[in-house]
């Protein structure tokens, strides 16, 4: 191997950029593509950020999805502060996650408390519970007292709450540093408006070199491949001699992103577990609503999802209605952000999973997400990030095993 090898990194979402990051830091000389203007434009950008410890996952009660987690999302803030040379702690929601149980729900609020018991065990035990964004090495499950839930809702379809030691960041703030720790890494050329077409090895060995064919150009040679794409990246996959197998699903989602002219006091709350929504209250102005069937525009198990400019799009007004008006009929506490809104936008990624099936079907092999995780093919590696808050862990442990 050469002492500089060369790397190509498809797609600069957090994942693409925090391995790029790192490897750049090893020496490596990378090509970071993407088919945006600048990185971390998509789903890294716009989400919830939510930094899971798999309390969201009580329907699988074997607790495989929690386990996979839990490495990534109690390592998140050290190894995102070591890529930005920054601290997030301006951006850490200040309270814990109230998860509250919907009457149709796929698991009962007993199985719930019970699981999240069980998550909260694992949280204990583990040896980097005080590395998280608040330190959770003592945390414990609260259930709401009757009191403290009416004071949270009065909807009849709300059946119990949860306080759990899960917190969130506020992803916007967080992909603007990760913007700047791109350009300011010298080792790191950025190729943006390239769609990436195909990957193949330019001689008859899948140990490279490799070429990458873009919308652009033609570029080689590179000692790896990394595929970090969210959007195609079975496509992709399949160029370079990679069979997709097992059921996926790519979901483009849209959400409320908005700003209030004065600050409002409300808890961050889960609405659990199945397609319902998020509300998350970064710091009394900047707040991120979901409501799950509002704001799902396409579920497609196809290799190839469609392109962004061929879905049809709903009314932002409308759409923005909506998401408050099923919001509001659980919590009515709502229509006070809304009410005092004075910036609402609606945005969105695509989020791919290995799994299929609706969110109200228990049976849904989307409540188990274990199944994530790094496939290689001599130097050409694809990763599926699993979730926004495993990409650095998984970037890190990716860049461990090539240099």
């Amino acid at each position: 191997m050469k002492s500089k090898p060369r790397v190509a990194v498809l797609g600069a979402g957090i994942m693409g950029c925090s391995v790029a990051l790192f490897l750049a830091r090893r020496g490596a000389e990378v090509t970071l593509f993407d088919a945006a203007d600048r990185p971390v434009t998509a789903a890294s950008r716009w989400n919830e950020g939510k930094i899971h410890l798999g309390y969201l996952y009580s329907a699988d009660p074997t607790l495989r999805t929690a386990d996979h987690l839990l490495p990534g999302g109690l390592n998140f803030r050290p190894l995102v502060e070591e890529l930005l040379d920054s601290s997030i702690a301006p951006v850490i929601t200040t309270e814990d996650d109230v998860y509250l149980c919907h009457r149709q729900s796929v698991v009962p609020p007993d199985a719930m408390e019970t699981y999240m018991q069980q998550v909260s065990a694992r949280v204990r035990a583990h040896p980097d519970a005080a590395r998280y964004l608040v330190d959770v090495s003592n945390c414990h499950v609260q259930r709401l007292t009757t009191t403290e839930l009416d004071a949270l809702t009065s909807s009849p379809d709300i059946v119990a709450g949860f306080r759990v030691a899960e917190r969130s960041v506020e992803t916007t703030w967080i992909a603007d540093l990760f913007v700047a720790a791109v350009a300011a890494e010298r080792r790191i050329e950025p190729c943006m408006n390239a769609h990436i077409t195909g990957v193949r090895p330019l001689i008859d060995s899948t140990n490279g070199p490799w070429q990458v064919k873009t919308s652009m150009s033609t570029f080689e040679p590179y000692d790896y491949v990394i595929n970090a794409l969210w959007q195609g990246r079975l496509a992709i996959d399949q160029t370079a001699g990679l069979r997709p197998v097992g059921v996926w699903s790519n979901r483009y989602r849209q959400s409320l992103f908005l700003r209030t002219d004065q600050p409002v006091r409300t808890p961050c709350v889960v609405i659990a577990t199945g397609p319902f929504g998020d509300i998350k209250n970064y710091n009394g102005r900047d707040f991120y609503l979901s409501y799950y069937p509002d704001g799902l525009r396409v579920d497609s198990s196809a290799v190839s999802p469609p392109e962004l400019e061929t879905l049809d799009m709903p009314n932002p007004q409308q759409l923005s209605s909506s998401i408050f008006y099923h919001l509001e009929l659980l919590l009515p506490w709502v229509a006070l952000i809304r009410e005092r809104a004075e910036r609402v936008s609606i945005e969105g990624g695509w989020v791919f999973a290995a799994g299929r099936g609706l969110l109200s079907d228990s049976s849904s092999t989307l409540h188990r997400r274990s199944d994530y995780g790094v496939t290689r093919l001599g130097g050409y590696i694809s990763v599926d990030t699993g979730k926004y808050s495993t990409a650095p862990w998984l970037a890190r442990s990716l860049a461990d095993s090539l240099f």
